[in-house]
């Protein structure tokens, strides 16, 4: 077995090096009581794409700061009373991808709502009201502001639990029987997703991103998704006289710092020879989980495809 972290015993007690600013409680409960002040202004328009036994739309909602969001859904078209639904959420600079991807669910009777995160390559508007991509540089946006309030990954984790709670108040889907997955970046995101709408029941993240920020520094793992980290250094604080308020500010989107919020069942898929996320960072996140937690561990694998792994998220979602 490849060995680019900490032996797997070890990996089960870690607890993660990224400091949790003094206020994050406050700092979250307030965003959510922003998030609570929007009207979301939730639209269904039919989608050119059609199969006979679901229905596909484009559901654009309102996020905070005025950005207009947008989420593929798919829907049965036979369903007897309220039936369960997942919310999706891809990689880092991606997009909700195609419709067929969702017909799995649809077919087992759910609803799927699959977001596109904003400022990334999908639909949905950055929060400078700017539509589609503006790419890398999402972790640092809003880090040399004096207010945290404005990065942006707060705004995504709060499009999270908006969402969640949109799908929720469908009349088609049973509010309590609702769960959330996703790979990478997405994967983070079905954990900020469970951790701020507790309602979520079900939630299978996949070798989660934007985790144990510091933890990916020391390794000298800042390229790939974390490559800006190194850039914002080295044009914003080029000495690091500022590194440990970085990290302390980035903490309030660490997601190891939300984990223990988490009130939904667990299933996470972790890659050990992940030299993108590192292991270690995700167990940060995953030994704060206060409720029941399954890992699939793949010794050999890295961040790409783990096999089964969709079948097993399928399996574990299909119990609501």
């Amino acid at each position: 077995m490849p060995l680019v972290d900490m032996p797997l015993a070890q990996l089960r007690t870690y607890e993660g090096r990224n400091p949790r600013p003094a206020d994050f409680d406050a700092y979250w409960n307030q965003a959510l009581e922003e998030m609570k002040a929007v009207d979301p202004q939730a639209e269904l328009v039919p989608a050119e794409f059609q199969v006979p036994f679901a229905e596909c739309f484009h559901l654009y909602f309102n996020g905070v700061r005025g950005a207009r969001i947008h989420a593929k859904y798919v829907r049965p078209k036979q369903s007897e009373g309220p039936h369960p639904a997942v919310l999706h959420f891809h990689g880092y600079t991606g997009s909700s991808g195609d419709w067929t991807d969702k017909l799995a669910y649809a077919a087992l009777g759910f609803s799927i709502a699959s977001l596109d995160v904003r400022g990334q390559a999908g639909l949905s508007e950055d929060s400078g009201g700017v539509l589609g991509n503006t790419h890398h540089g999402h972790i640092i946006r809003g880090l040399n502001d004096p207010d945290p309030r404005n990065l942006l990954f707060r705004h995504i984790f709060l499009d999270t639990a908006l969402l969640a709670s949109v799908v929720m108040g469908f009349p088609e889907v049973d509010e309590a029987r609702v769960g959330a997955t996703g790979w990478s970046q997405g994967g983070a995101l079905t954990i900020a997703c469970a951790a701020l709408e507790p309602r979520i029941r079900k939630a299978a993240p996949v070798y989660p991103f934007l985790s144990d920020y510091r933890r990916v520094w020391e390794m000298d793992l800042c390229k790939d998704a974390y490559a800006e980290l190194k850039t914002f250094f080295r044009h914003a604080d080029p000495q690091h006289i500022r590194e440990d308020e970085i990290f302390t500010k980035l903490g309030y989107i660490d997601i190891q710092h939300l984990a223990s919020r988490v009130g939904a069942d667990v299933l996470v898929g972790v890659g050990l020879a992940d030299t993108v996320c590192p292991p270690s960072t995700q167990f940060a996140a995953i030994n704060k989980m206060k409720t029941t937690v399954r890992t699939e561990i793949y010794p050999d694998f890295g961040h790409e495809n783990l096999p089964g792994m969709h079948d097993k998220i399928i399996r574990f979602l299909s119990a609501l």
